[in-house]
């Protein structure tokens, strides 16, 4: 059953060749989002693993913008908290911010200083990892409140981009691998 659970949410990512810019194959999930059953399919394959994995977990940790997508309901389902790591200047309040390079620029991350106490169990969801920055960004500013980060989750691993060697030695999952 998890084989054709993961075809289904496979199915619905759509392959953009040249984008952003030539020679990026750019893996869509809009179509994942607009189909109901194929996108309960994905958060119940995320809740499964989680709560296969691990016992407590204390909050989610999502990661600006598509992460918010995806990590509310997974969140909600398994009675937690959601916590937003968003690009610099989004957020009210005192916060951390760290800068990191994107593979097609420079960019910063924050969160609420107050977001997470120190020792409380976090995993960080995200749609894709690519070549690793933004993850291991948000990796930092969790480190720097001493959240104990559980694991790196993701729907879309792109495997030639290496970006889960980036994250040194935080735990790494992605549903679907493209090479």
């Amino acid at each position: 059953m998890g084989e054709e659970k993961l075809r289904r949410v496979r199915d619905r990512v759509r392959p953009f060749p040249d984008f952003p810019e030539p020679g990026v194959l750019f893996r869509d999930i809009s179509p994942l989002l607009k189909d109901p059953a194929a996108f309960r399919t994905l958060i119940d394959l995320l809740e499964d693993h989680l709560r296969a994995s691990f016992p407590k977990i204390d909050f989610i940790a999502g990661l600006d913008s598509r992460g918010f997508l995806i990590g509310p309901p997974l969140a909600q389902r398994l009675g937690i908290g959601f916590v937003p790591v968003r690009k610099k200047g989004k957020l009210p309040g005192p916060t951390q911010s760290v800068s990191y390079t994107l593979e097609y620029g420079k960019a910063e991350l924050e969160i609420q200083s107050d977001a997470v106490e120190p020792g409380q169990k976090v995993v960080i969801v995200d749609d894709l990892l690519a070549t690793g920055g933004t993850m291991r960004a948000a990796c930092e500013l969790l480190q720097r409140l001493k959240a104990e980060i559980l694991e790196c989750l993701v729907v879309i691993e792109l495997k030639p981009l290496k970006g889960s060697e980036k994250l040194n030695s935080i735990p790494f999952h992605s549903l679907l691998q493209y090479d």
